[in-house]
């Protein structure tokens, strides 16, 4: 019998305690306490702690014996994100990482976003945290330093786009500094406004520096090729999916649900303008009153309606939602990250709540909300808060690895396409504006299937495509593509190939996850006949929290 600190729960919380001294942004992030004064250490040494981490807790919770059904689920969770942790770290990946979306480079910036600023003790705090930036950056440069005299660096386009985000956070061309707007908010004594005036100073020179090595001594050293290849590829896409993917099938799967949503964008688009492509139907929608908030206080505000509007429409219809979920804020990104919209998961206990972020360019005033109104839903109900605050909830089922520190992109992304369809199925789709909208997100989620991998692992482009037939792929291909297939918007588009070139195997996950889910509610209706209930397949399934692909269909079949 295993004894009280080597069971598959307590191994899990154990790690997750450890991890959060290791890795103090993540404590941050996940609402442990303790180490908000801090940030994380990149440099090598550091790194290598927390390979060490994983590698002992990986054996423990290998020799662990699970108690019942939920901790042989746990434990199946556990060693597939575990052991994927130590491949990364072996692989020299976790030191090297540079991307434009989700390295260190953005995680010591974008902590501050999630820190409390209501009292002079935490501005105070804040202040403690922005004076440790300068050994901070000094460390990540170790690291990153480490790494390229293995061989290991991002490919040019990541440093260089990395070094312009650097520039942008560092306050470059005369600009205010993300620091120094930060700590502006502040209503403080004089005293504890020249502490935070320093820090914010120090912390935007060292980002300044942080940018001239990134330019200097990072980049000379760098790949001009963007292409991963096979080997680095398929090790990223069981990270990021949980699944070990068939690639190829992967690849032709995505071409045809391409053609499938394509072919039926053009119905609608057709019903908005007869006989209008694509691209002149979504031009019409851009200039309709009807889908325009002017300003970002009023995408904000318009988000937020739309957002409270949704929680409460699905409570107690179509999910069971608790009263600590109906707490969701909507908020504007601060600038220099990449355009688009993300979600930031509630604490235990939820004394932060769960958030939904939009990041756009800081000059831009007009937003159309019929390409957005989807985007809510998958960020917000019924997508990632309905479904990872789910999970935050089961503190009497779930260990604090489940429900805190185990997010598999397959799983989360899968989940949030799969709100969008349900959304229309329930009817909340019914304007051909937003299902325009839904539709071209879902389109646009295909076309990173195939641009993806045919990106990084440079395969041909088939015949019957009606694109570049018979050419491999390239990154100006990709983008050529994302321009004239889909109706995104430029912006959107190049800081996305950018992304999916930095961080190979994240962006299919979205459609294979949702090819998933899809598939176990067809399975479950199947098992259950006239006595399917989908309100308590969904409540089921959430509750399990997240996991791999592979782990995901096992449990969901026994539903």
């Amino acid at each position: 019998m295993a004894s009280e600190s080597s069971g598959v729960h307590q191994i899990s919380d154990r790690f997750v305690d450890e991890l959060a001294v290791l890795d103090p942004i993540e404590a941050t992030a996940l609402g442990l306490p303790g180490g908000d004064e801090l940030l994380t250490d990149y440099s090598p040494d550091a790194h290598r702690a927390r390979g060490e981490l994983a590698r002992r807790s990986l054996a423990e919770m290998t020799a662990a014996e699970p108690a019942d059904a939920a901790e042989r689920a746990a434990k199946a969770v556990f060693l597939e994100r575990i052991g994927l942790d130590v491949e990364l770290h072996e692989a020299g990946a976790d030191m090297a990482a540079l991307n434009v979306i989700a390295s260190p480079v953005q995680n010591l910036r974008q902590i501050f976003d999630l820190m409390p600023t209501d009292t002079p003790e935490q501005w105070r705090t804040i202040a403690r945290r922005l004076e440790r930036m300068p050994a901070a950056v000094a460390n990540l440069r170790a690291g990153l330093t480490e790494a390229a005299a293995r061989g290991d660096v991002a490919a040019i386009r990541q440093v260089t786009k990395v070094a312009e985000q650097c520039e942008t956070w560092a306050g470059a061309g005369g600009r205010s500094s993300y620091f120094a707007s930060l700590v502006g908010r502040a209503e403080v004594a004089d005293s504890l406004r020249a502490e935070l005036d320093a820090a914010a100073g120090s912390a935007a020179r060292s980002y300044a520096e942080l940018a001239e090595f990134l330019r200097t001594e990072l980049a000379p050293k760098a790949p001009q090729a963007d292409a991963v290849g096979e080997s680095r590829y398929r090790l990223w896409s069981r990270y990021f999916t949980g699944a070990a993917l068939d690639l190829r099938e992967a690849y032709e799967w995505g071409w045809e649900e391409f053609a499938s949503i394509e072919a039926e964008m053009k119905q609608v688009a057709d019903r908005i303008r007869p006989g209008a492509t694509l691209a002149e139907a979504a031009a019409q929608l851009d200039v309709d009153p009807r889908y325009r908030v002017h300003g970002q206080d009023g995408l904000q505000q318009w988000m937020q309606r739309l957002s409270d509007q949704a929680l409460q429409d699905l409570r107690g219809t179509h999910f069971d939602i608790p009263d600590e979920l109906m707490a969701l804020e909507c908020r504007i990104a601060p600038p220099g990250g990449g355009v688009g919209a993300y979600y930031t998961g509630p604490t235990d206990g939820f004394t932060r709540p769960g958030r939904m972020w939009w990041s756009v360019p800081a000059d831009r005033e007009e937003f159309p909300t019929w390409r957005e109104t989807t985007v809510v839903y998958h960020e917000g109900v019924p997508g990632h808060h309905l479904q990872i605050a789910t999970a935050v909830h089961q503190a009497d089922r779930l260990n604090k690895f489940q429900r805190l520190a185990c997010v598999v992109s397959g799983h989360a992304e899968g989940w949030a396409l799969y709100a969008e369809r349900l959304m229309r199925e329930l009817g909340y789709l019914g304007d051909d504006g937003d299902l325009l909208g839904m539709l071209n997100d879902q389109l646009f989620r295909a076309a990173r299937v195939i641009v993806d991998i045919g990106m990084h692992l440079e395969l041909e482009i088939p015949a019957g495509t009606g694109f570049h037939e018979g050419q491999r792929w390239t990154p100006q291909l990709g983008a050529e593509f994302m321009l004239t297939r889909t109706v995104a918007e430029p912006a959107q588009v190049h800081d996305e190939i950018d992304r999916y070139l930095g961080w190979p195997g994240q962006a299919p996950s979205y459609k294979i996850g949702e090819r998933l889910w899809r598939a176990a509610r067809d399975d479950a209706r199947a098992r259950y006949g006239s006595a399917f209930d989908s309100k308590d397949f969904h409540r089921r399934a959430l509750e399990l929290g997240s996991m791999g692909l592979d782990t995901l269909r096992e449990q969901l079949a026994e539903l």
